[in-house]
């Protein structure tokens, strides 16, 4: 992760360079107050008085300077690596596959892309800060101190050590509970994600109470977990207030002393003290920068765990050549395929065999849960075939170039996702360079020329984050157009028409059927009647394929097929 700095070396280095110079104008300081008091108020020598405050006046305008160049580098570098980092997460967010996706979860995702990083961020600002200036310091007073007086300077040596064992024991104590506090929160994030999401759903089934519950269980264990580790680390500054304290009684005990027997004047009792309080503002300092930097180093090791995830697909640079003659037809060969998903207990497809040509529809039909939707992302590689092989256009889809890949077969998923824009800028997203007149193609293929034009501004309509401002059977049709646009060679509908109305819908799928070429169609539907028209139709029964053939052939070779069918007619849900 320390890569994402090189381009602030400078920075990174001038930083801390400007805070050590200002605490070095800072360790001055009580010297000059001494020579005051010991000089100038002891021969009441106002001219002297005065010159000595004006040295002290410059050496806080120095270290101010000093002070404000220094954050200035350190807010440069932190914000410029927070930024680099974030970019390089993202990008390697979008190179996971939905195995990855899947196994980190979006919430948690969206913690380390925003908060973690942000707690990054704020940690490396103050550690450029203060890293070198407070140690510094520390041993800069003691140092200054024997120079003072050499008895009453080892009260510094006995305070130091106990003040850190304090400042790092605590660090030791907290470091590995705010990993436990950033998983809490994510927990936290996923419910509020999950509730906002569904919040129809939710409103519908009166579930108010019970999620209000939910969230409270779930805030109340981060709750505890924050007040837990925070009492841990408010231990810090009465611990070192009370050592710091104790020193400073016995600086003024073993300094009454010495000016009792002349071996100190007054004005250097004042610098000691001086100096012990540097060290104790310098260690609340360095203690408030070990519980950020504990905070920063958690996150960071959270950041670094989605780095370190590998993408568990390989894709290949180049599309080899040759296919074979007796597969040149072939648009999608499944053969004895099967998909267990990571961390499943059972097989979600088993042994699933079938070949689409080129121009056919396919149909796929089955119950909730019955694999329809995982043999379908098995065909634009979503995910890896577990046994078996599945093969694109007469290749082996693992031999596909992703870009290849995804321009050759388009997926309209099952839910309709839009993006904040304008519809023109949702379509583009099938092909950056289609031409207005593709655009407009695309629509009347999917049956959504009619209402975009009677919008006021047609195809530049603003589209709020998500479609909210449009209906689901319109955000539906626009998803499909989306997919048109790129001109694929196998389009795929994930029961992506299950918000239109059956005359749409056969529409639809007139339209499709009329596209030149060999566009190859995957429908996957609840609905018997928008598949009997299909070239084939898959049946599937718990992840495994219990028919294939055309409509007429499953009614009467397949159980699974005719009792959909038939309960579907019977609820006037068919083509009659």
């Amino acid at each position: 992760m320390l890569t994402h700095l090189n381009g602030y070396k400078r920075e990174a280095v001038l930083a801390p360079l400007f805070k050590m110079l200002e605490a070095t104008f800072d360790l001055f300081v009580p010297l000059v107050m001494a020579d005051i008091v010991n000089v100038g108020i002891a021969a009441h020598d106002l001219h002297y008085i005065l010159a000595r405050c004006g040295i002290l006046l410059l050496l806080a305008v120095i270290g101010l300077t000093c002070s404000l160049t220094a954050q200035y580098f350190s807010a440069k570098a932190a914000v410029g690596y927070s930024t680099s980092l974030r970019h390089a997460l993202f990008e390697h967010i979008q190179k996971l596959g939905f195995t990855e996706m899947d196994t980190l979860g979006t919430s948690t995702l969206i913690t380390r892309m925003t908060s973690d990083i942000n707690q990054v961020q704020s940690g490396l600002n103050l550690f450029l800060r203060l890293f070198l200036r407070s140690p510094f310091v520390v041993v800069g007073a003691m140092v200054m101190a024997f120079t003072v007086n050499a008895r009453a300077a080892w009260i510094f040596v006995v305070a130091i050590p106990l003040l850190s064992i304090v400042v790092f024991g605590i660090m030791v104590l907290t470091n590995p509970l705010y990993k436990t506090a950033q998983t809490r929160l994510d927990r936290v994030l996923g419910l509020t994600r999950e509730n906002l999401t569904g919040v129809r759903v939710v409103r519908a089934f009166d579930k108010e109470k019970s999620e209000i519950d939910r969230f409270e269980s779930a805030n109340d264990l981060l709750t505890k977990m924050q007040l837990h580790v925070g009492h841990l680390s408010s231990l810090m500054s009465p611990l070192t207030y009370v050592i710091i304290n104790l020193a400073i009684v016995a600086l003024l005990y073993v300094g009454s002393i010495e000016i009792n027997i002349g071996g100190m004047a007054a004005g250097d009792v004042i610098a000691l003290v001086n100096y012990m309080n540097q060290i104790l503002v310098e260690l609340v300092k360095l203690a408030n920068l070990i519980v950020q930097i504990s905070k920063a180093l958690a996150c960071a090791s959270r950041v670094q765990a989605v780095l370190d995830t590998e993408p568990g697909m390989a894709f290949p640079a180049a599309l080899p050549d040759a296919v074979e003659a007796s597969k040149a037809d072939d648009a999608v060969r499944f053969d004895h395929v099967s998909l267990t998903y990571a961390g499943a207990g059972a097989p979600s497809l088993s042994d699933i065999s079938f070949t689409a040509k080129r121009g056919q529809t396919i149909g796929v039909i089955g119950g909730t849960g019955s694999g329809k939707s995982s043999l379908i992302n098995l065909i634009p590689r979503f995910y890896d075939a577990t046994e078996g092989s599945v093969e694109i256009l007469g290749r082996p889809v693992q031999a596909y170039p992703r870009d290849v890949l995804r321009g050759s077969v388009s997926v309209v998923m099952q839910k309709a996702q839009l993006f904040g824009g304008t519809i023109r800028s949702n379509l583009l997203w099938g092909n950056k360079n289609a031409s207005d007149a593709d655009l407009w193609a695309a629509l009347e293929t999917a049956q959504a020329a009619e209402f975009v034009k009677a919008k006021p501004l047609g195809l530049d309509e603003p589209v709020e984050q998500g479609g909210r401002n449009l209906s689901g059977g319109q955000k539906q049709r626009l998803t499909i157009a989306r997919a048109l646009v790129s001109k694929p060679d196998i389009l795929i509908l994930d029961d992506s028409a299950s918000a239109l109305d059956y005359a749409t819908d056969a529409a639809l799928r007139k339209a499709l059927a009329a596209l030149p070429g060999s566009l190859t169609v995957f429908i996957v539907s609840q609905r018997a009647a928008s598949l009997q028209h299909a070239d084939q139709i898959l049946v599937l029964d718990d992840g495994k394929l219990v028919g294939l053939g055309k409509h007429a052939d499953l009614l009467a070779s397949c159980p699974v097929y005719e009792e959909i069918y038939a309960s579907q007619f019977k609820k006037g849900d068919a083509q009659k």
